[in-house]
């Protein structure tokens, strides 16, 4: 593939992450206190716990880590776990019959489309997770651009290595937290996401 439409398309996907990942559920979270439903309010709090994985890979990228390309993928996929995994909420979303019912399924569609786009992209790339950085190719550090990006207007004269650090601690503690759910979490509950 072309460079250029690499970064592109590199470029695009993150847009489209800060749209579907970011925008949009803050907004239907912020709706859902508005209007009380607590079903939607539940989801989106879970989804918020599971993309906490997006802005970790942000900062290992900002870092230029190999290991942000894998995170990002897996990020993708916990995200389309979290969104139809749970059965109470499902069927309690399904019951509700307010306008942001429909909002929010038409979101969780398209953001499931998104992210299964996003692995099908990022897995063409993911032997950039394993090459040293020195030997990375350019297409490898197109995806570095908009992480850094984002570094420089947000975190503008913080050192890339304390912002990779940040992530790296990030990594550790949502990868014990999520460990601790598989193995301890998960069997008690099934499917059921909140017990009464």
């Amino acid at each position: 593939m072309d460079a250029t439409l690499i970064r592109q398309l590199v470029w695009l996907d993150y847009r489209l992450a800060l749209l579907f990942l970011v925008f949009v559920p803050f907004g239907l979270l912020c709706w859902s206190f508005r209007t009380n439903n607590e079903a939607i309010k539940r989801s989106l709090f879970l989804y918020w716990r599971v993309a906490s994985l997006i802005i970790i890979t942000i900062y290992l990228a900002i870092g230029s880590l190999g290991i942000s390309f894998v995170s990002g993928i897996i990020a993708d996929m916990l995200i389309i776990l979290a969104l139809w995994f749970w059965q109470d909420l499902n069927e309690d979303i399904e019951a509700s019959r307010q306008n942001l019912r429909s909002i929010y399924l038409g979101w969780r569609w398209a953001t499931t489309l998104y992210c299964g786009i996003s692995i099908l992209f990022r897995s063409l790339f993911a032997n950039c997770a394993f090459t040293k950085i020195e030997q990375l190719s350019d297409t490898c550090k197109i995806w570095f651009e908009p992480p850094l990006s984002f570094g420089t207007t947000f975190h503008n004269g913080v050192p890339v290595e304390n912002l990779a650090f940040v992530g790296a601690v990030g990594g550790i503690v949502y990868g014990l937290y999520l460990f601790s759910f598989l193995a301890f979490t998960l069997p008690k509950t099934g499917r059921i996401a909140f017990r009464d």
